[in-house]
Formats: structure tokens, C-alpha cells, sequence
């Protein structure tokens, strides 16, 4: 999401004449930095970077004078994003660090921001916005990679977790129209983009409102069965469901994800069309935060661990061949070991592609900050977090095993940084990465007969061979197309006759 708004931003600033990104912080004019507060360790690394920016406005003129800055003026530092809506004026206070403070909903008002700096004043906006979602702006990609993308289809969270500082950051849930998205991701699709990834705090939320009128609280809007909201009960309108049917539709030769989604939204209809699409990536974040229902309900998550593992039994009835990953905290506030074992055999009986783990830091604001205590020390935290992690790898070890033997269809991004002469790398569906080595493949249509090297943003189907805890490799069969490999079938009679077609080519 910090990538995505940073883009937003280089948009804005680029209708205000702002038109070279510079590499190095030394040469620049204005410095960004976009924050996260979702954990204090988050910010820490913020501090450390404003010191160092603190340090290059106040060297600017020796650094000029040895040749070491090619900027005109003393740079102005821009704080955004999260960190900026929280701690507010304490940034700016914070020994002239700071000039300008623009929280998440205020993008469009950095030009003026960056005005009153020359008038001796500081800027500051973070106001929280009803209404924003910058549906009208063309991010600036920041990646020179054009194979894939990031777009933002919803902002702001209305779950209220009591762990969690993201509604009170980033403001309430508001969804962009579908038309504009559609029209985002239909410029990316013209540039060449192959696979794009669909934001939100809660992106399986989404609610488009924009055509409905006379809306009335709807009973349509179901939730994930054994799962319960903790805000109001939504309108009818076009659900997250309806906009990956629209954009796999019109868009056959591109691949959908999406992050961060919340378990209670995984109504039947989303699984079918994720089923029935070939091109939604049959990947599901699908975030825990802990296998114990007290611990769930300390953290007004709205199910508990039987509900979760009843959808998980679901979603792998509906798509059998589905990647999980998940989030996981541990040390929340009064959990027994108990609770930290429940924990780790949920690990151990979901099975999880990836995780994502973290020792629990209190947030101000939050509901747990206002009514729980902090009481797990911190060595038990992390000790609990090994065991998690470790706990994790075992499981993760053998889910990638199971893909041994398997044909994957692989979107290639570039050479492996660890063999660039000779090996390739890219993600599976599932979002597995794989490598594999570079030779010249033929196309799996008769119609293609060129024979070539693959690069990025080449299809290619690649034979799982090996597995390690962080990736799989294989052998390359042929260069195809995101529809061709599923029209195609993946029998294993077809594979093996491809495979001796492409070593005939060969």
C-alpha cells in the first residue's frame, strides 16, 4: 500500500512540475519518506531515517562545496503516510527533522504544503477523508519492471481489531468506483503489465456504491459462515466478487491477486469465480493472528478457531490446488502458553504457503491499548515467536515438497540474483517462487515455432523438480500463454507429450 501511495504522489507532484526522481537523497529537493505505524519497530527505522536526513539538511552547503550535492537548494523533508497521521505535531517538533507532515488522505495537497515552507512556515495535513480514494489519478509506477503492478481498489478499515492501529491511520473503508479501476488497470494492460496485485486494508470488503441508488441496508451481504462484523451492517452495491468478474473477464491475459483480505469476507460466490477464473490467482491470504478463541475474542476478531479452520476446509473443497498464507502475532495481551500452543497446532493443521510473524507491540488509540495490559515480557515474546517461525519453516517444508513433480505455468520476472547467467525466475499461481535454467524454448502453439530464450514477462511452463524451505526449481518444457496453458489442460499425458515436443525442438 506505501509503494501504491507513493506513486500517487509522484503523479501529484509531477503536475506540479516536479519531474525528475533523483537515486540518491543527497541530490534531492524534496525527500519522501512514506511510514508505517502498524509496529513500533516500523517506526524506530523512521527515526533512524530522519536522523540521516536531519544530517544532509544540515551538511547541505559543505556537501555542495566538496561536490557531493548537486542540489540547488537545502533539501525539505516530507513525512507521509501512517506515522505522519499519528504522531502529528511531535514530528515536526522533532529538532527541525521535519518540514512537511501529509497523512494518508491529504496527498493532493502537497504542493501547497511544500509553498508554505518558503514562507517560514511548516506544513501540515492529516486529515482523515470520508471520500478519498484517489480514483481520478494515474500512479507514476515507481518499478522499472513492467511486468507487474499494484492498484488500490479501497482505503480506510472499518473492523476496529483491538490490536490495530489502521483505522484510526488511515480512516474509514471506502471503495473506488469499478469503472475507474477497469480503466487502471486497462492502461497497465496496454503497457505490458502481465500480473497486477488489488490493494486494500480489507480489499475482499469492497463496496461500490457508485451506481446504486436508494440504497438500503441489504441482507445480500453475506459474510463467511461462522463469522460476525463488528461495524454496521453494509449496503448493497457492487462486491468484491463482481469487480474480479468484471477485470478477469476483460482482461483474459492477465493475472489477479489481492492483499490483505479479512477471513469473514469470503462469501461462496468469491471462492467459485476465484475457482472458475484461471486467470484470479488461486492464492489466499487468509490472516489468523492466533489459533486460540480467547485470544480471538480479546482481539475482537469476530470468529473463532473452529469458524477459521471450517473455512479452510471450505476454500480447499472448492479450490483443492489453493495456496494459504496468514498472519500470526504472538505475546498479545494476557496470553498463556496455552493460548501460544493453540497457536502452533493451528499452524501445524492448516499448512501454510507463507506467513507472516510478529511479536505483538502495543498501539496507542487502540482498544487494546485503552482496556488490556501489555503483560506478556518481552523475552517470552520472542521466544514464542521463535517457536512460531520455526514451527512455520516444518510446515512450509512440506507444502513445497507437494509441488515436486508438478507442471506450473510461471511468470517470469528476471535472472535469479543468485545465478543471472544462467538461471531465470518468476512466481507460480500460487505465488511460489521458482527458477529454472535459461535455454531457448519453443512455444507450445503449433502456430509459434520461434525459438527463443525466455524473458520477462514470458508464460512458462516449468517441470518442479527440486524444493527448498524458500523455493522451488525446475526444468522449462515451452514459452505459452496465461489462456493457452489452461485451455490447454494439464493432464499428465498432455505434459509428457509437450515435454518431448520441446526436446524434439530442441
Amino acid at each position: 500500500m506505501n509503494v501504491n501511495d507513493m506513486e500517487i504522489v509522484l503523479s501529484i507532484m509531477k503536475k506540479d512540475g516536479y519531474t525528475e526522481i533523483v537515486e540518491a537523497p543527497e541530490n534531492a529537493e524534496v525527500i519522501f519518506i512514506n511510514t508505517c505505524a502498524i509496529r513500533d519497530n516500523a517506526e524506530q527505522k523512521v527515526w533512524q531515517r530522519l536522523n540521516y536526513f536531519w544530517f544532509l539538511k544540515r551538511e547541505w552547503k559543505t556537501n555542495v562545496a566538496n561536490g557531493r550535492c548537486t542540489s540547488l537548494h537545502p533539501p525539505k523533508v516530507v513525512v507521509l503516510g501512517c506515522m505522519a497521521e499519528r504522531l502529528k505535531e511531535k514530528i515536526l517538533d522533532a529538532e527541525k527533522m521535519v518540514d512537511v507532515v501529509c497523512g494518508p488522505d491529504a496527498y493532493r495537497d502537497l504542493p501547497r504544503l511544500l509553498e508554505e515552507i518558503e514562507y517560514g512556515h511548516k506544513g501540515i495535513n492529516t486529515l482523515l477523508s470520508l471520500e478519498e480514494t484517489y480514483a481520478d489519478i494515474s500512479p507514476v509506477r515507481i518499478s522499472s519492471n513492467s511486468i507487474s503492478a499494484f492498484v488500490s481498489i479501497m482505503r480506510g478499515c472499518n473492523n476496529m481489531c483491538s490490536f490495530c492501529i489502521v483505522p484510526f491511520t488511515r480512516g474509514r473503508e471506502r471503495s473506488r468506483p469499478v469503472e475507474s479501476i477497469v480503466r487502471e488497470v486497462g492502461e497497465l494492460h496496454e503497457q505490458g503489465v502481465k500480473e497486477v496485485m488489488l490493494l486494500g486494508q480489507n480489499v475482499n470488503s469492497y463496496n461500490d456504491l457508485s451506481g446504486v441508488k436508494d440504497v438500503e441496508p441489504g441482507s445480500s451481504w453475506e459474510l463467511s459462515e461462522g463469522f460476525s462484523n463488528n461495524c454496521k451492517v453494509r449496503n448493497k452495491g457492487l462486491r468484491f466478487s463482481d469487480l474480479l468478474d468484471q477485470l478477469s473477464m476483460k482482461f483474459p491475459e492477465m493475472r489477479f491477486r489481492y492483499t490483505s483480505p479479512h477471513p469473514k469476507d469470503f462469501p461462496d460466490e468469491l471462492l467459485y469465480i476465484m475457482r472458475d477464473r484461471y486467470n484470479i490467482c488461486k492464492n489466499i491470504h487468509l490472516p489468523a493472528q492466533t489459533g486460540s478463541t480467547t485470544v480471538l475474542q480479546r482481539m475482537r476478531r469476530g470468529y473463532t478457531r473452529e469458524a477459521y479452520l471450517d473455512l479452510v476446509k471450505k476454500i480447499r473443497s472448492i479450490i483443492p490446488d489453493v495456496g494459504i498464507s496468514s498472519d500470526f502475532i504472538c505475546g498479545f495481551c494476557g496470553e498463556t502458553e496455552d493460548e501460544h500452543a493453540d497457536t502452533l497446532s493451528l499452524m501445524k493443521a492448516v499448512g501454510y504457503d507463507n506467513a507472516y510473524m510478529f511479536a505483538y507491540s502495543l498501539r496507542e488509540k487502540t482498544h487494546a491499548h485503552r482496556n488490556y495490559v501489555d503483560d506478556v515480557p518481552e523475552n517470552v515474546k520472542q521466544r514464542r515467536l521463535t517457536e512460531i517461525i520455526d514451527t512455520f519453516r516444518e510446515c512450509k517444508g512440506q507444502c513445497f515438497d507437494s509441488q515436486i513433480g508438478t507442471i506450473q505455468l510461471i511468470l517470469v520476472e528476471g535472472p535469479n540474483k543468485r545465478c543471472p547467467e544462467t538461471e531465470l525466475t518468476g512466481k507460480s499461481d500460487r505465488g511460489h517462487r521458482v527458477s529454472f535454467p535459461c535455454v531457448p524454448l519453443p512455444h507450445s502453439s503449433a502456430a509459434d515455432v520461434e525459438l527463443r530464450k525466455p524473458v520477462a514477462g514470458d508464460f512458462v511452463e516449468v517441470r518442479i523438480l527440486k524444493s527448498t524451505q524458500a523455493s522451488l526449481s525446475g526444468k522449462a518444457l515451452a514459452r505459452t500463454s496465461l489462456s493457452g496453458f489452461y485451455r490447454a489442460g494439464s493432464s499428465s499425458s498432455s505434459d509428457n507429450a509437450l515435454e518431448v515436443g520441446a526436446a524434439g525442438n530442441l
